[in-house]
């Protein structure tokens, strides 16, 4: 055993509860606590903040397209029944990660995640998408949503050439 790994041990033998990690130490809870948000609840699952940055992300892919009257300055919010096509995931993995998704992630995705009849990744199956990689990568998704425009508060701030014509910031949260 090496001397870190045993150091590492010996620290988790002395908490007064060793099997429970910290709240702020869970993937998905690590956001400092002053930003106000966190990506998934207390329960383990997507936190209403991540789920409306969620949303806008899929529906500028999606397809049917969201209303064109949706009123600008507002989230975007895919319409019922909306669906990522092939193209519509390709253009989401390449805005996301510089490049579409390999064969073999293509069929991982559709395989295990929720899809329509044809095969197109649906909402629900979006959000298991980053369900898995928030609780397994919490700074993945946090780069994935820094890709879209949000910030650590899960503002969308514009930092994409074509967020850049939005009016004030938009947020996640809730103002109160």
């Amino acid at each position: 055993m090496s001397r870190m790994h045993r150091d590492i041990e010996e620290l988790r033998a002395q908490s007064p509860r060793p099997e429970t990690p910290e709240p702020d130490s869970r993937q998905g809870r690590r956001n400092p606590p002053e930003a106000g948000v966190q990506l998934l609840d207390d329960d383990g699952a997507i936190s209403a903040q991540l789920e409306s940055c969620l949303k806008h992300v899929f529906a500028k892919y999606c397809t049917p397209k969201p209303s064109p009257t949706q009123k600008k300055g507002i989230l975007l919010e895919p319409p019922e029944g909306a669906y990522l096509s092939p193209d519509g995931l390709d253009s989401w993995a390449r805005d996301t990660n510089g490049a579409p998704f390999d064969d073999a992630t293509k069929e991982e995705i559709l395989e295990f995640m929720d899809v329509t009849d044809d095969g197109d990744l649906t909402f629900k199956g979006f959000m298991q998408v980053y369900q898995l990689q928030t609780e397994n990568d919490e700074e993945e998704t946090w780069r994935d949503l820094a890709a879209h425009g949000f910030d650590r508060t899960l503002r969308l701030v514009a930092t994409r050439r074509e967020d850049s014509d939005a009016e004030p910031p938009l947020s996640a949260v809730p103002s109160s």
